[in-house]
């Protein structure tokens, strides 16, 4: 298996968001709900990213019970550059992370993600996580929404 690029957007040019809510695809992520990350923390916006690795990792960080999921979505609205990523960690965004005070509506779901193992990363220092230390992939390679491995809407048959 190969190691991906934390840094790389995903070639279909899509959208991810990672959890561990159970969502069915037409749903409407929307701001003002309490986070998945920060124990009463609501949240003013809902993020994503363009990388399959940092909607995965997103999906196994989160709080709850279960799998993680990772979505894809398609915003509603202006999304913005992520300053908690960009303007902290990584300037001039690298990482693909935006969010944004509008719905984003799940349009499908990847099936096929793996996530880090168990023990093969933590946080540190700068420059973090590394592509070293994931182990994601998907066979999402054909750019064509009705190629893409999840499970489409009709619209996009």
């Amino acid at each position: 298996m190969t190691m991906p690029n934390f840094f790389e957007a995903h070639e279909s040019g899509a959208y991810f968001h990672g959890t561990k809510a159970d969502l069915a695809i037409g749903d409407l992520l929307t701001p003002g709900h309490l986070s998945n990350y920060e124990e009463g923390r609501v949240m003013n916006h809902i993020y994503v990213t363009k990388t399959l690795v940092g909607a995965g990792l997103a999906a196994m960080m989160a709080k709850g019970e279960g799998r993680g999921h990772v979505y894809i979505v398609e915003p509603e609205g202006t999304l913005e550059d992520d300053p908690n990523v960009t303007d902290k960690k990584f300037p001039g965004n690298p990482t693909h992370s935006y969010r944004s005070r509008e719905p984003v509506r799940i349009v499908g779901e990847v099936l096929d993600w793996e996530g880090p193992r168990p023990n093969s990363w933590k946080p540190s220092g700068p420059g973090w996580p590394t592509s070293s230390a994931r182990e994601t992939r998907s066979s999402m390679t054909d750019r064509r929404p009705e190629a893409m491995p999840y499970a489409a809407p009709s619209a996009l048959r």
